[in-house]
């Protein structure tokens, strides 16, 4: 609490002067996809930005919707290359990447799509002139030169282009000109960091035919190091190619052709384990329990079981070092290519425009994966291809807009059309060491300790061990420690899984001038959408097909016959131990061969209403509602079809045989669309050199799209909220008997009536931005945000009310993860003459300062980061004119270290008994790993301008 007064104290006494970097604010709804249109004939001041939020070229401060514009010089200043370094210049902007650069995420006020699922769409789209991408995650790449970036917050659901319940990042590239220019830039920093940069645009036929070529080239050794296979991780090795076309044959027409081109082979990401230096709240958690036998009480089981097989316990207890631990022979090394074409009309008839953009995009990510992220082979993804995702995009877009009755109607209408087609493979294999490893995280954790003996197979002392094996749990238990212990590279061999998808939607944008100061805006779009899904497997984990086989009886022991004989209890916990270790995330070759399939479709009415008042001239005050909503679709995950021991009839089944097939369990793949009901107010103040905004809003989230890694599988649930209390039923747990939540039947508790079923997350707050040019050299820029996003009191995991997955029982009342209540953001730039030669200096910094948030979608306390400080700087002297310039910069200059997820280490969970359990301790012995962010890098820049 003490952190974020001084956050919100520095940021009361920023705006005292100022605030936000060429940037202004403006409200939820109308913002939508921001379609680029032709913005020369706009009348605005050099120092106006304009947008084109609306579907409509406008000056940024007359615009009344929440945006954020950041203009090129700010871009170059800042050291921008990609959307995650946004995050210095738009305080409710949050970007990171994870598992997969396939898939980072930006988050707009604290909303955002969680994981690395393609399955499930981004909350906030990103579209390149004009063009929507198919996943956010590929906003994380070069973007050549660009004009500018609009960030409009809030849902976007009514305008052109892809609905998203949160926002829209909107990159515009510098189109080609009909006078010669050229641009470069090279680069050259710490890590052996290389960046080449060069454009060039000029007339191919005098005034009507121009053309424009940029390309940059990346190179940078990567921030980790893998020692076990002396190699770097998280590197850059990448190239971009872009070329346009524009071709303008009357003041009437103007068409642009774009092609880009996109090539990545990097190796990507790596993660280290979360010890208590980082995070008070991991205790003892990383310590082996020592000895086995007694000291568990203070230690963690899984520890020594990881020591035991090859795990160099001080990467337990490394802080924030960047050395990471990596299995012999396994990557992280992959390959990106993702490439496009798009054309652009716009074509005036009268007082009519025609806008029409099409588009099509070939998306293709394969990537290798030491998916335990520790020495101990668990857990892995083969870099052979079979790990990877494609999406193929056509979009087509059309909008008529023109005034009538005197201009005082500014209608627009229009049609988006997108097909997209999906197509992912996974080969996930339990790694070599896997079998052993399983065998010792159960012999380890309980009273058969005394039996551990990881170099023997089951990990069990030999001749003892097996005897009593077979005396407390019966022969097929103790064989069926053999068959876990068997269980090594086996897997999926490959998954395929495809999607195709069709969407269509109509929408009209109409301002209406009431009176000359007072305009009202009303939206409606309509979108019919239809999903067509299959998949099918391929894994040869035939142990787990012996387990099911010879242990489902044992699994099934009742209370009734435990009564009588109470040593079944150990039978019976052994037995479900096994199948659930040796079938986990539904591998097994009984689906070897089996395809699934299913389709959905789902009709949205989504919209905006927006009432703005200029009283005087440069003063903007607005209200908005606005109706937005994210698609649903299909989680690309095997592992939610169904448990390895799934509760039916009263019965503990274990195969899909005894549940109808795969093809019958189809409809657990299935998650709603997101929707949301968004309300803000707000005033914009623009003169001379003085800009500010202000904007509150309240966003109401029903169905949300939560994807949470548990440790084991991914859950995917829609998050609602219940009008009547729960009593506690969405908060409690089946797993720690001594805790004060624990319910033996927490799984099927807490439902809601479906009437009492509404929302389940809020986003509300304020928003402050503003930019100060005192002299013609200075500029200052701040920005606030104070935003509250957190889940409801009392939580349920669907549409329907049934009860919230007990993994997520943290959330109930709390922030959402990655959502801090408090950001500042300022920046100085000073470009002060050198006597009266026409050279000058630049000096330049900017700070984000971030209050404290979780970085794990569960909120579990082992996740938490504490507040922190980015500062970025640049200094330099340039030309006349800004011909040439040199630069030294450095992007993290205090080098701060933070984490961007954390998230349970894959699989390392020890004994669930006392002393580690609710509410200290959800996870239990559960192990925490994280993806750091980058640290200090420095160097210097040369650019060139002709």
């Amino acid at each position: 609490m003490t952190k974020q007064m001084l956050l919100s104290a520095c940021a009361a006494a920023a705006f005292v002067v100022a605030g936000q970097a060429g940037a202004q604010t403006t409200p939820a709804g109308a913002a939508e996809t921001a379609p680029v249109q032709n913005t020369d004939n706009v009348e605005s001041t050099p120092a106006d930005i304009v947008v084109t939020a609306q579907g409509r070229a406008q000056v940024l401060a007359d615009v009344p919707v929440a945006i954020s514009a950041v203009n090129a010089d700010s871009l170059a200043l800042s050291g921008a290359n990609d959307i995650r370094q946004l995050n210095q210049l738009a305080p409710s902007l949050l970007v990171s990447s994870t598992g997969s650069e396939a898939n980072g995420s930006p988050r707009i006020r604290g909303i955002g799509t969680v994981g690395d699922n393609p399955g499930l769409e981004s909350s906030v789209v990103v579209f390149v002139d004009g063009v929507y991408r198919s996943r956010a995650g590929i906003g994380l790449n070069e973007l050549g030169e660009i004009d500018r970036i609009e960030v409009l917050r809030g849902p976007q659901g009514t305008l052109g282009g892809r609905n998203s319940s949160a926002g829209l990042i909107s990159i515009v590239s510098v189109k080609p000109a009909f006078t010669f220019g050229a641009n470069g830039e090279a680069t050259y920093g710490n890590y052996n960091f290389v960046r080449l940069a060069g454009g060039v645009t000029g007339p191919i036929a005098g005034d009507t035919l121009a053309a424009r070529l940029d390309g940059v080239y990346v190179k940078r050794d990567g921030f980790y190091r893998d020692r076990t296979n002396d190699t770097r991780i998280n590197d850059r090795d990448r190239y971009f190619l872009r070329g346009q076309l524009l071709f303008e044959p009357t003041s009437d027409i103007s068409l642009r052709l774009i092609g880009d081109y996109t090539k990545r082979n990097e190796a990507c990401c790596a993660a280290t384990y979360v010890d208590r230096s980082v995070n008070p709240y991991i205790g003892n958690l990383n310590e082996p329990a020592t000895p086995l036998t007694t000291g568990l009480a203070n230690g963690n089981n899984i520890v020594n079981v990881l020591r035991d097989l090859g795990q160099n316990l001080g990467a337990l207890n490394q802080g924030y070092s960047r050395n990471v631990s990596v299995s012999k022979g396994r990557t992280f090394d992959g390959k990106t290519q993702d490439y496009g074409v798009s054309g652009q009309l716009d074509w005036k008839f009268g007082d009519t425009n025609l806008t029409s953009i099409t588009a099509y995009r070939d998306y293709y990510n394969e990537q290798g994966t030491d998916t335990d992220y520790g020495t101990v082979d668990i857990l892995y993804n083969a870099n052979n291809g079979n790990n990877r995702r494609q999406f193929k995009t056509f979009t087509q877009e059309v909008r008529l807009n023109g005034s009538l009755f005197d201009d005082k109607l500014d209608w627009l209408i229009g049609g988006f059309y997108i097909n997209e087609k999906f197509r992912g493979r996974s080969n996930l294999r339990f790694g070599s060491q896997y079998g052993r490893f399983a065998t010792c995280r159960i012999i380890s954790g309980g009273g058969l300790a005394t039996l551990y003996a990881p170099g023997s197979t089951g990990c069990v002392a030999p001749g003892v061990g097996p005897v009593t094996l077979a005396a407390v749990g019966g022969a097929d238990v103790a064989n069926g420690f053999v068959t876990l212990d068997g269980i090594n590279d086996r897997g999926s061999t490959v998954d395929r899984y495809n999607q195709d998808m069709n969407s269509f939607a109509a929408f009209t944008h109409n301002i209406i001038h009431v009176t000359s100061n007072i305009d009202l805006t009303l939206g409606l779009r309509y979108t019919t959408e239809r999903k067509r899904f299959n998949a099918t497997f391929g894994n040869d984990n035939t142990g787990c097909v012996a387990l099911q086989q010879t242990l489902t009886d044992e699994a099934n022991i009742t209370a009734a016959q435990i009564a009588a004989t109470p040593g079944l209890a150990t039978r019976r916990a052994l037995a479900q131990a096994l199948i659930g270790l040796g079938c986990q995330g539904n591998s097994t070759a009984e689906l070897n061969g089996v395809s699934i399939r299913d389709r959905r479709s789902e009709n949205q009415l989504t919209g905006t209403g927006i009432l703005s008042w200029k009283p005087i001239d440069d003063l903007l005050i607005y209200g908005s509602y606005s109706r937005g909503y994210k698609a649903g679709g299909f989680n690309f995950d095997r592992s939610a079809l169904k448990a390895p021991l799934q509760v039916s009839n009263g019965q503990i089944t274990t195969t899909f045989a005894a549940l109808g097939g795969a093809q019958a369990l189809v409809g657990n793949l299935q998650f709603d669309p997101e929707k949301v009901n968004a309300y803000e107010i707000g005033a914009k103040y623009a003169t001379g050199p003085f800009s500010f905004s202000i904007a509150g809003f309240r966003q109401e989230f029903s169905s949300f799209q939560l994807n949470t890694f548990d440790g084991t599988v991914f859950i995917v649930q829609n998050v609602n909220g219940c009008s009547n209390s729960l009593n506690g039923a969405d908060r409690d747990q089946s797993i720690f008997a001594a805790a004060p939540n624990y319910n033996a039947a927490a799984a099927t508790t807490g439902a809601c009536a479906r009437n009492k079923v509404g929302y389940g997350v809020v986003s509300q707050g304020v928003e402050l931005e503003a930019t100060l040019v005192p002299a013609r050299d200075f500029r200052f820029t701040a920005g606030f945000t104070y935003a509250d996003t957190k889940y409801r009191d009392n939580l349920v995991g669907n549409n329907n009310g049934a009860p919230l997955n007990p993994a997520l029982r943290k959330l109930p009342g709390d922030n959402l993860s990655n959502a801090p209540q408090v950001v500042v953001t300022a920046s100085a730039a000073w470009t002060p003459d050198i006597g009266s030669s026409g050279w000058s200096m630049l000096f330049y910094g900017d700070t984000r300062l971030t209050g404290d948030y979780n970085t794990g979608s569960d909120l579990f306390p082992q996740k938490e980061q504490d507040s922190f400080a980015l500062v970025n700087a640049r200094v330099g002297v340039r030309t006349p004119n800004n011909r040439l310039s040199l630069e030294l910069w450095a992007q993290n200059l205090l080098n701060k270290d933070y984490a961007q997820v954390a998230f349970n280490s894959p699989f390392q969970q020890g004994a669930s008994t006392a002393a580690f359990q609710d509410p200290t301790y959800p996870g239990g012995r559960q192990l925490f790993s994280q993806f750091l962010a980058e640290p200090r890098t420095y160097g210097v820049t040369l650019r060139g301008r002709f």
